[in-house]
């Protein structure tokens, strides 16, 4: 997926960490030195974790490459574009390997990183824009509570462009609501909106996200009566 693609290169403060031209590391316990020889594959996430605890950037870029893919596919839900994804995506690993050692190991690891990605893609949020409604000129119902509403039947790269086209604070709630599974309440303290605004936001996106995929379905339907 091109965009995935897009986002694995590792800039910044991030290469710096990861580099593998550092100075050699110091000698290694026996097993230290054989899960160096491990394939990256076969080490278990506290293996992992461990190796990146005694200061081995090898088990650092390890990890990251064990996530990357997965966490960019969440920095794009949350950016309008793959460059602010990557933004994100480099600030979340950082923020990953600042704060291993206070991981508890009561989750799995992969939980753990992307409530990292989601808190930064919160972040960049709040500092690039004010997370103001901005409607988009379509009519769209309020009220979609009582509908069926799946994704089951759509590509990634379909959804995405169209999350993505999403006023900010629409797609925000959005994701946060339907995707991560937090609630309104919650939603309402990190955006510092009321609980019937995350409603009432959630709804919207809804509305436009389903009119979009009719919009789609017909467009498909068309398209095969025409073959």
């Amino acid at each position: 997926m091109s965009g995935l693609t897009q986002g694995l290169s590792v800039s910044g403060s991030l290469r710096n960490l990861l580099t593998t031209t550092a100075p050699a590391e110091p000698a290694l316990p026996a097993t230290a030195a054989v899960r160096r020889l491990t394939p990256p594959a076969q080490l278990t996430d506290i293996e992992l974790i461990d190796g990146c605890l005694n200061g081995s950037r090898l088990m650092q870029k390890y990890l990251y490459e064990r996530f990357a893919a997965r966490m960019m596919a969440v920095c794009l839900r949350y950016a309008q574009t793959t460059f602010e994804a990557e933004d994100v995506l480099q600030e979340g690993f950082l923020t990953v390997f600042k704060n291993l050692s206070s991981f508890r190991r009561e989750c799995p690891l992969e939980f753990w990183i992307r409530r990292i990605m989601v808190n930064a893609a919160l972040r960049q949020h709040r500092r690039n824009a004010p997370l103001v409604a901005v409607s988009d000129g379509g009519d769209y119902p309020e009220d979609l509570a009582g509908e069926e509403f799946t994704l089951a039947n759509y590509g990634f790269e379909e959804l995405l462009t169209m999350v993505q086209d999403l006023a900010p604070r629409y797609r925000m709630v959005f994701n946060l609501f339907a995707i991560e599974g937090y609630t309104h309440r919650e939603i309402g303290e990190m955006l510092e909106i009321s609980e019937g605004t995350s409603k009432s936001q959630y709804s919207r996106a809804r509305a436009i996200l389903k009119s979009k995929l009719e919009r789609l379905d017909a467009h498909r339907t068309h398209g095969n009566v025409r073959n």
